[in-house]
């Protein structure tokens, strides 16, 4: 029997300010971070004892402790103790595609209300020891004795205890995403220059955003910290230009601190739902999602590693008939600005539209003007589970402010994944 699907609305985002990694949040987990923004949300909208049908959220860098996070996460909220929780993990597409996952269910009917969520710290890595101290450990637990406990150090060498450094490193590569960005930068000749301004660009756009009050509603503090501590009101092209190369460090290097996100820790979620379930709680409606995509590249065989999105913007506008011109607003994740003018560049491009999206022309242009026109990662941060909530609340609430519009999400992933969207009002 033929289903008629449900139209998800987006009701609203919520995040702590973003702190670059190391600094204001040094001491928090993610179980922490993600717990005060679904706090928020639960005050926000007056959910305590709402039984919600899904929590979706995740986080890149974990700890063992975390393997059911989601739920442990539920579980310190004043949510509905029946709500269950669902731990994912798409690196950097990680909270956008708990959305996605949730919007499919609701839009089937399987439930009528999820909050998709996403926490990371880099200043809270686990720390490993390597393989032969780990299995003597192991033994020890198990030894009954002291003699066996002894026996269990038998050979021990004081260079077991070095332990392994957390890394990002693509493990097919072993190289870093920022190095990987370089090269794509080199593959499409996209100058230093450029990067800087779009950075630049960035900082004005989220200063810009906060000084209008923008964010007042989208933040709910944390650790006494009221907005992100990454974004430089103060930037300028002089300033940017100073900065050395990070990853290609001799004089074709064109990646900078200034032009490449920090690592960062925060934590950011938003709220669901059917259009019923908004209306029977008097919950806004910012702005429905209707569309999704992901997609993959063969980095590994020579693809740029954050070339994903490009793929699956085609993909998804090819299933929902547009163009890439027919939006109002693009958020586009700023990974890098290269990343950002690469993907640009390459929809662009006939001969790559027509070899890598098998289109039978250019995808073309989008005018600057409409992307990330309150700032994006370069000046917010990038906690990588977080970004996509990040996003997703700005987006709506951007439309429900204009009143109607359409706007489209990009974000790219370590793994030589993207994960794009669709938000209409």
């Amino acid at each position: 029997m033929a289903q008629t699907l449900k139209q998800v609305v987006i009701v609203g985002g919520l995040r702590i300010p973003f702190c670059r990694s190391n600094t204001s949040y040094a001491e928090l987990s993610n179980m922490k971070m993600l717990s005060t923004v679904l706090n928020g949300l639960v005050e926000r909208y007056g959910l305590a004892g709402e039984h919600i049908g899904e929590v979706n959220a995740g986080a890149v860098i974990t700890h063992s402790r975390d393997w059911n996070l989601a739920r442990e996460a539920v579980l310190s909220t004043k949510l509905a103790p029946t709500t269950p929780g669902l731990t994912m993990q798409q690196a950097c597409g990680t909270s956008l595609q708990a959305a996605m996952t949730a919007a499919a269910k609701i839009a089937t009917g399987q439930i009528d209300s999820a909050i998709a969520a996403g926490s990371d710290t880099v200043s809270d890595v686990p720390i490993v020891f390597n393989k032969k101290f780990s299995r003597r450990l192991v033994s020890l637990g198990k030894a009954r004795d002291l003699k066996s406990r002894l026996g269990v150090f038998k050979g021990f060498g004081p260079k077991e205890l070095a332990p392994i450094p957390p890394s990002v490193n693509e493990p097919r590569t072993l190289m870093s995403m920022g190095q990987h960005c370089e090269m794509m930068a080199k593959t499409w000749s996209i100058t230093r220059q450029a990067q800087d301004e779009l950075a630049l660009r960035s900082h004005q756009n989220a200063a810009t955003a906060y000084d209008a009050g923008f964010f007042d509603d989208l933040l709910i503090p944390c650790e006494g910290v009221l907005r992100d501590n990454n974004l430089r009101p103060d930037a300028s092209l002089e300033s940017l230009a100073k900065l050395r190369p990070a990853y290609d460090k001799s004089e074709t290097g064109t990646l900078t601190a200034g032009n490449s996100t920090p690592l960062t820790d925060g934590a950011a979620g938003v709220l669901l739902c059917s259009e019923e379930w908004a209306r029977e709680r008097g919950l806004p409606i910012l702005a429905y999602l209707t569309q999704s995509a992901t997609a993959a590249v063969d980095f590994v065989g020579g693809a740029g590693l954050l070339m994903a999105p490009t793929v699956a913007v085609s993909d998804m506008l090819r299933r929902a008939q547009l163009t890439l011109q027919d939006f109002d607003l693009y958020e586009i994740h700023e990974a890098f600005a290269a990343q950002v003018l690469c993907t640009l560049k390459a929809w662009e491009d006939p001969d790559y539209c027509h070899q890598e999206l098998g289109r039978d022309s250019a995808m073309g242009s989008i005018d600057l003007d409409r992307m990330n026109v309150v700032g994006s990662s370069l000046a917010v941060g990038h906690p990588f589970a977080a970004t996509g909530a990040r996003i997703l609340g700005t987006l709506a609430k951007q439309l429900d402010q204009r009143g109607s519009g359409r706007g489209l999400i990009s974000v790219c992933t370590a793994g030589g994944m993207g994960v794009t969207a669709i938000l209409e009002k």
